[in-house]
Order: C-alpha cells, then structure tokens, then sequence
C-alpha cells in the first residue's frame, strides 16, 4: 500500500476553507466542523503545501481508514497491528523540496490561547538504535526554522533517547507529517519494546511501501508529506503549555530539543493538523486502547456487544462496556478486564445489550434502574491511572470506580424496557 493522505481525503470527501492565520483560526475552522462527515481542508498563512484535519474524527472514518468492513473489524485490525508485523516494501524517492523556511514552511498552529507556542500536532517520530525500531506521535513546539522542543512520555522513543543519552550520543529521529490514518493508528498504538509500528501498519494494509530517508536512511511511508531528519539532543528547552484530550492545558516540561538538518516537503501531498483535545485527537489516541478493551473483555464474558471510551473523558479516561452475560459474575470480570487493558482508564460502566452505548440518556437510565451501590461498584484506590487526569496525584496514582450497571439474571419483567409497537 502507498500510503497517502491526500488519496484517502479524496476518498471521504472534504471542505476547503481557504487561506488561515496560523494562531486560533485553524483551531477555531476544525472545533466548528468536526463530527460532520467530512475532512476540512486549508491552507496555513507562511506555510508551503495545503493541510487537513478532521480525517479521522469520527469511528466510522476509522473503518473505512482501515479498510475494515465493520468496527469489529476495524477494532481485530488494529490488534493485528499490535501482533504481527508485515513486509516494508522498498520503493523510489518521491519528489521532495527542500522547504524554504524550515519548520516554519510546515502547518504548524497556535491552537488554543495559552498555547506555549506553534505546534505541529501530528509529526510521527521514526527512529532506530542499536537494532531497535520505533514509530510513535509526538507533539512539536517550534523554537524557530531549524529548532523545536519534543514532548516525550517515558515510553519506547523515550528509552531509546535515554539509551543514546547514555552513550553521550544525540538520537537520529526522522520526523514524519501527512500519512495515511491507518500509519497513525498504528503508530499510536502500544506493542511492546522492539516490535516497528510500521511494520504492525504493513500487516494491517497488506503490505506497506517506504522509501528511505536521505540523511538516517530510516523507512519513511511511501506518500508522506513532510519529512524533517535531525537529532534528539541533551539540550533541554521548556515546552508548553499544551491542551490535551481532555480539553485542559498539560503543564510546562523540560524536554528535549530536536536540532533539524533537513525539512523536505513532496508538493503533490497534504500535510496533517489534528485539533488537540477535538475529536480526531481523542479518536487517534483512544481507538487503539478501545480494541484492546474489546479483545480483554471478549475473553471473559460471553459476548461483547460494543466498547465505547467516550468524548467527554478525552476517549481516553472513561469507558462504556455493553455485554450479553450468563452469570450475575460476568458484569465484575468485565469492569476488571477492562481496567487491566487499559491502565488510563478511570470509571467504567458495564451495561446489558438493549442498552446504546453512544447515548448518555440510556446509560443513565440503567446507572438508575439497574445499579446498586452495595453491590455492583468496584473501588480500586492508589492504582496507576492517567497524568492527564489534573485530579489524579502528580505521579499519576489515582481512585478507579467499576459501576455494574446490568439486570440480574432471571428477573423477567421487573427490569424489561417498555417499548411502543411500531416506534
């Protein structure tokens, strides 16, 4: 697969909005336009090729993002990403350009007013060290054409930059904007240490095309927009405020500055802006852990009917599980099923299968007629949680709350939903 950006924009269609400042119109066009069907299209004052957003805001653009034919599917997909690693297929360099101002040629978007700086939200950092290989999504804060401040979590980019510290070594990292969702997803997932998300891509795509950077020769999608090579150094440089999925602002950090040698543009692509704490930022983030919540539930209960981690909580923090259960059991081994898949997860509420989870109205009304606190809530206290969670403890220790909000079994009537015939 080649896997371009602007050939699945085409495919779902989208609205240009024309030529916008770099500081808030951007953020304010995609908040406006999100969830409505289509990716917004535009172009960035000062910047050099056309951007969109709003590409995958919604799950049924992750489904068709992964050729899936339901969200099922979609969701066995991503796992696949997570499992099986499939063939890079070398192809040609494309027409790359250096940009004229460097980083500054690049969409990147005062978002929010508090916002440390210009971000590019969805750069995708490739690095390999001593045999390991990593693809992951980090946010970048310029600090100018040929410098920026890198958010780093203490995940695998972060072990691998820690490695090289170690050795008194800068990290050779090519950063990578304007892929094909299906990348993203996969780079935004979490397979353990040494397993390359590009390669979890090619298994879910049947196959995936990259050529080699010029400066690293690390494997770069075939169809990427942007490609900046540089070095993850010691210096350290504040970086922040930021908004994350939860819509509140993270705090400043030192982190590690990105000293750049290269920025290359290909003119036939479209680059990507994601909206921090919108939709497509939550769906990125929170899909991947959605499958993984599917895939543990599904190995408790007897049938999982649907997964939702729900926008208000980032897709991130709180879950709704609907099952179809065979024991008055199944409901607790659910809640901490889901809790062990996905350690972020703060509340979750197991319903039955009449219950839609994308509605709140419905889930409430089985929290009211169908929980009892003395004995469908599971408390855990001190247990690891999200640092993006501002009540959660600086470490991130927090309180997690499982509510059992299923029938008991063989209740009949009591607990059966009055419907109208025909409506």
């Amino acid at each position: 697969m080649r896997a371009s950006l602007s050939e699945f924009v085409d495919e779902i269609g989208y609205e240009y909005v024309g030529r916008l400042p770099r500081e808030f119109a951007v953020a304010a066009e995609l908040k406006r336009r999100q969830g409505r069907g289509k990716a917004v299209r535009f172009l960035v004052e000062g910047s050099e090729q056309d951007a969109v957003g709003n590409v995958v805001d919604s799950r049924d653009k992750v489904i068709k993002a992964l050729s899936a034919s339901d969200l099922k599917d979609a969701y066995r997909r991503v796992l696949k990403a997570m499992s099986e690693q499939g063939e890079l297929r070398e192809a040609g360099m494309p027409k790359l350009r250096e940009a004229s101002r460097g980083l500054l040629s690049l969409p990147a978007v005062k978002f929010y007013e508090r916002d440390g700086g210009l971000y590019l939200s969805s750069a995708m950092f490739i690095a390999c060290y001593e045999g390991v290989c990593n693809a992951s999504i980090h946010r970048v804060m310029l600090l100018g054409e040929g410098r920026a401040a890198v958010r780093l979590v203490p995940r695998h980019l972060w072990y691998l930059y820690d490695k090289a510290m170690s050795r008194g070594e800068p990290l050779p990292v090519t950063v990578v904007v304007g892929v094909h969702p299906a990348v993203l997803l996969a780079a935004a997932s979490s397979p353990p240490l040494g397993f390359f998300e590009l390669r979890g891509a090619s298994a879910i795509v049947g196959g995936l095309e990259v050529f080699r950077s010029p400066l690293h020769g690390n494997p770069v999608p075939a169809g990427a927009s942007a490609v900046v090579e540089g070095y993850l150094t010691s210096e350290q440089a504040d970086e922040g405020p930021f908004v994350e999925a939860m819509g509140g602002y993270d705090r400043v950090r030192k982190q590690p500055v990105l000293e750049v040698r290269s920025v290359l543009i290909n003119p036939d692509e479209v680059s990507h802006v994601i909206l921090p704490g919108g939709l497509e930022h939550g769906m990125l983030m929170g899909f991947p852990r959605e499958a993984a919540i599917y895939d543990a539930v599904s190995r408790v209960v007897p049938e999982v009917v649907a997964v939702r981690l729900t926008p208000a909580s980032g897709t991130w923090l709180h879950a709704v599980i609907s099952i179809r259960k065979s024991h008055d059991g199944d409901a607790k081994n659910a809640i901490m099923a889901a809790f062990a898949a996905h350690p972020s997860l703060k509340h979750v509420v197991v319903v039955d299968d009449d219950i839609n989870v994308d509605d709140p109205y419905d889930v409430e009304w089985a929290i009211a007629t169908r929980f009892q606190a003395d004995r469908g809530l599971v408390i855990v206290t001190g247990a690891r949680g999200s640092t993006l969670d501002p009540s959660s403890s600086q470490d991130g220790l927090t309180a997690k709350v499982g509510v059992d909000a299923t029938k008991p079994m063989g209740q009949g009537e009591r607990f059966e939903r009055a419907r109208i015939p025909g409506l």
